[in-house]
Parts: C-alpha cells; structure tokens; sequence
C-alpha cells in the first residue's frame, strides 16, 4: 500500500509501497479516507531536535484521519465493516494506575500514532478497538478527519466553565480558532485571541472571536477597556507556546482567574510567580482529549450547531503532499486536510 514515510534521519517524507498492517483479535482495520496535518507532522518532516530523539526511523506518520473499517478481529463485536470512524492518537497501556481507574488519558505509557507506531498517512492503518471512535451520522468528512485537534480545543477549552466569561486566547493557529468557536458556543460572552499572524487573526474572527489583535501593535488593557472589563479576563486559553504570550496573560488576568495551557514552549522560561500567587491564579497543563468524554462533547457541539468547517482552509490530493506541507508550513493556512479517495 502507498504511505507517507519517514524513511531517512534527515529533512524530508517520502510516499513509498508499503507491507500492508496486521490487524490482530483485539484489533480494527480501516481503510483512510482523509488526513489532517498536524504540527507535530511538521516537526518530523523537519527533522527537528524533538523529532531526532523521538521518532523512530522508518515509519508511517500522521495521526489525525477518518476511514472506513474493511476488517476487525475475532474479538470485536462492537465495531463492523463499513462504519465511519476515527482514531485516537493516544494507545494506552491498559494495566497503569490511571488506565485500571478509568483515566486513560493520563496513562503514564501512552504510545503515540504516527509517533511511536505507523500513522494514518496511509492507505490502511490497524488499531486497538479500544482506540476507535465510530462517528455519528452527518459528521462532514473533512471535519470528522480533525476530531483529533478538534478535540485538544474542546478539552482545553472546556477545563472551566465559561458561560459568561470573558476569555482571553493566546495563539491563533487552528486549535486556537477552535477553541474560540467553543468557548463561544458554550455562551461565553467576549472572546479576545492574540496572534503575531494577520491570516490566522482573520480565521479568529471568523471562528468567532470578538476581536483578534496583534500585541505588538495592542495592548491588552486597552482592548478590556474597549469591551467594558474592569476586572481582567475571567479564563484563560494558551495554545501557542510562546513564553511571551504566557507572561501577557497572568497580567491580564482577573484574581482568581483560570488558566488551561496547552502549547508546548519549545525550552524552559520563567513565569511570574509573585502574580500567579498573590492573585491566586489558577493554571492546569492539558494535553490530547479526554478518552473518551471529549469525543462525545465534540459529536454533541456539532449536532446542537458548532460549526468549525471555516477552520479547514486547504484540501489536497495525499499525492500532492509536498504542496500540502509547504502550505502549513507557512503559517498562512488553516487546517488542512489530504484526501486518499484515489489511492
């Protein structure tokens, strides 16, 4: 079958024939019908230092995709051929702590798809039925293929309640876009998203966002005394990584305020720890989606009207990979999904 490789420890994918995957009894085979380019994806065709010590070489990547089943072991009963499903990322161990009380997501032996194991830029991809979440009928395609990052939004953007907060995000790529059209559509009532990017700030504002400023040419008082705010933001959203974005938003913040982190800093950097304390901030890490209240809720946005189709702004052919990647490679893009339909 024809996958996207990472056949050599250097700057680069490659589409190659490869074996078909065994799928054992516990197991589901499915057929790819679409991928989504994740960052993660980026990093390992860059060959990055993160990359370098993580990746195993060779191996199929990607992780975010929608298929249909063709096959499933002889212990399955719950899943069949022909079903519209996607997978998590994330294959736990089954047997740690947190696996035997029911929170697979923080499985402390996670082995991840297209990461640790062969991804989904595929024609194929086997994985454990505990992995596989069956879409509900009407889900778009395209929109189903990015369950994966649509999830890490909702998780991240459902950590605190926020009906009729006003709720700072810092970091407009998709997950950011995403999370501003959730929070919004959980009845928050402002919703600012910080970028340095111009086309990603006109996505927020598309997804929702009540206003998307660059920092360097706004400061943050100035837009909550625009919008009425006394008191700072009630909750806050990083997704970008960005130690500077961090450090704006313990300023901006309400006392008492909540913070969910999601992007990753690519090093280690201070914080203001003076703040965070004496206005008794609160900050939770979150990482992927919760196994598996977070698909639920994700299904559920969409079937009561959530619409998150605006953040896909690119679709390619998968054998037009390398266009694809550039595309998301220059920040000038949404979500962008590959279609396998003509494998």
């Amino acid at each position: 079958m024809l996958a996207l490789v990472k056949k050599l420890a250097e700057p680069g994918l490659w589409l190659e024939d490869v074996m078909e995957p065994e799928h054992g009894l516990n197991d589901v085979l499915i057929r790819v019908r679409r991928t989504g380019i994740c960052g993660t994806d980026l990093h390992i065709r860059s060959w990055d230092a993160w990359a370098q010590r993580t990746i195993p070489v060779p191996m199929t990547i990607g992780h975010e995709f929608v298929g249909e089943i063709v096959a499933v072991g002889s212990n399955v009963s719950d899943f069949h051929p022909g079903d519209v499903v996607s997978g998590e990322g994330h294959v736990v161990c089954g047997r740690c702590r947190n696996c035997m009380a029911g929170r697979r997501h923080l499985c402390a032996h996670t082995s991840g798809v297209g990461v640790n194991r062969p991804g989904a830029f595929a024609e194929l991809i086997a994985l454990p039925m505990t992995n596989i979440w069956h879409h509900a009928d009407g889900i778009d395609p395209d929109v189903a293929a990015i369950f994966d990052p649509f999830g890490n939004a909702v998780h991240t953007a459902l950590q605190f309640p926020v009906l009729g907060e006003d709720v700072l995000i810092t970091g407009a790529g998709p997950i950011g876009c995403m999370a501003a059209a959730v929070v919004r559509h959980a009845g928050a009532r402002h919703v600012v998203v910080t970028d340095l990017n111009p086309y990603r700030l006109d996505l927020a504002r598309r997804m929702g966002a009540t206003l998307a400023v660059d920092p360097r040419e706004r400061d943050l008082a100035g837009v909550q005394g625009e919008l009425g705010m006394t008191e700072g933001f009630d909750i806050g959203l990083e997704m970008s990584g960005s130690p500077d974005a961090l450090h704006t938003m313990v300023a901006s913040m309400s006392h008492g305020g909540r913070i969910a982190v999601l992007g990753l800093p690519s090093e280690e950097f201070a914080l203001d720890w003076s703040t965070v304390i004496t206005n008794m901030l609160t900050l939770r890490g979150v990482y992927g989606r919760e196994m598996y209240e977070t698909w639920y809720q994700m299904t559920v946005l969409l079937q009561s009207g959530l619409d998150i189709d605006p953040v896909i702004t690119h679709r390619f052919s998968f054998r037009d990979h390398e266009e694809a990647f550039a595309t998301a490679a220059s920040g000038d893009s949404g979500k962008i999904v590959m279609s396998w339909e003509d494998a």
